[in-house]
């Protein structure tokens, strides 16, 4: 019975295709023993267990991006959570190590080196992380991208392992529930508007203060605002504005949507353009560009549109939505020009790539 190690963890780009993953390797082989390796500080304390999978917990060593003081304090937390990560594969006597970039992935990174444990790469993002950069050029030959292009050595496109219910969805045949399920109208033009997990003040403070122009504009609203933020909506339209902190059924969202306004993270890029959802990129003003690179494709191709942060103020909204959620024909070509760019089987490439690393090493 293989044992597999998978570790990822902070935000929804890292625990959602660790989660996948998961699923698929089960898919596969229901006795494959799968732990997962997070830290206390990641979205992988709530959603890796309520996925039935088992986590163990090490120390978090976030890595500055520039010199400042906190770097004098990294080697001292990297011994720490190297061995924490170590014990986890001991007690697992773990087949392979499976990485997701992040704060738990390089320590677990060294622990499966020196424990010369086979350790399998992928890379989330078109811009590689720290993390992922080292162990693919000093710890691995098995390296798995999100997207075509990323600069890693030994890199090998695969797409990036999303949740069965994305990957399947038939948004047309889906429409009519999605949209009961939120109390919308079945006819409508409808936005759906997320910052992620974590929500993004850019978009909820520039959706909110255009509430009232959107509702007049005879648009309908579903509104992800971040788990732990706040947004007060008059209903003044004949539509309603959803405000929700979190939503569980990403499913219904998109297929209740004709158009969504997100950050351009691996996950909602992969998505929405795999399930043919027009897009409106809004990628993070910060970071090593790297949200821009993942939807730069999509773009170019014409499924979606990129939108600087700083643009996105409530005249952006009055001035753009309504009018491209009205336009029927430019949304159907920019759903046809999404749908078959990004691959939407990665969870299983990625399953079988595992499997096989630990079939050759045994």
């Amino acid at each position: 019975m293989p044992s597999i190690v998978l570790a990822g963890g902070g935000t929804a780009g890292h625990t959602s295709p660790l989660i996948a993953t998961a699923d698929a390797l089960r898919r596969i082989d229901p006795t494959i023993e799968i732990v997962a390796l997070g830290t206390e500080r990641g979205l992988e304390v709530r959603v890796v267990p309520e996925a039935g999978y088992r986590l163990e917990l090490i120390p978090p060593v976030p890595l500055p991006r520039k010199p400042t003081p906190a770097l004098f304090a990294v080697p001292g937390k990297m011994l720490s959570s190297v061995s924490a990560a170590r014990k986890v594969l001991d007690e697992t006597k773990a087949d392979v190590l499976v990485g997701f970039g992040g704060y738990v992935s390089m320590p677990a990174y060294v622990a499966a080196w020196r424990r010369k444990t086979p350790i399998v790469v992928h890379e989330g993002n078109a811009t590689p992380g720290i993390a992922n950069k080292f162990a693919a050029r000093y710890c691995t030959e098995h390296v798995i991208t999100s997207f075509p292009g990323t600069e890693l050595p030994h890199a090998n496109y695969a797409g990036l392992p999303i949740r069965r219910a994305i990957s399947t969805l038939d948004r047309a045949a889906l429409r009519a529930e999605a949209r009961e399920f939120f109390g919308l109208d079945p006819n409508a033009p409808t936005v759906f508007i997320t910052g992620g997990s974590q929500g993004a003040q850019q978009l909820n403070e520039a959706f909110g203060g255009a509430a009232a122009d959107l509702l007049a504009a005879g648009v309908q609203v579903i509104h992800a605002i971040g788990s732990k933020n706040t947004l007060e909506v008059a209903q003044t339209g004949p539509y309603p504005y959803r405000v929700l902190n979190y939503i569980d059924r990403m499913d219904y969202a998109y297929a209740a949507a004709d158009l969504v306004v997100c950050r351009s993270g691996a996950n909602a890029v992969t998505e929405a353009s795999g399930v043919g959802l027009p897009a409106i990129y809004v990628p993070l003003p910060h970071g090593n560009g790297e949200q821009r690179q993942n939807a730069k494709a999509v773009v170019e191709a014409g499924g979606g549109l990129l939108v600087d942060n700083a643009q996105v103020t409530p005249d952006w909204v009055r001035a753009t939505v309504p009018q491209l959620l009205h336009d029927r024909e430019r949304l159907t070509a920019m759903s046809t020009a999404a749908q078959g760019l990004i691959k939407l089987d990665a969870d299983d490439r990625l399953a079988r790539i595992i499997l096989d690393v630990v079939r050759s090493s045994s």
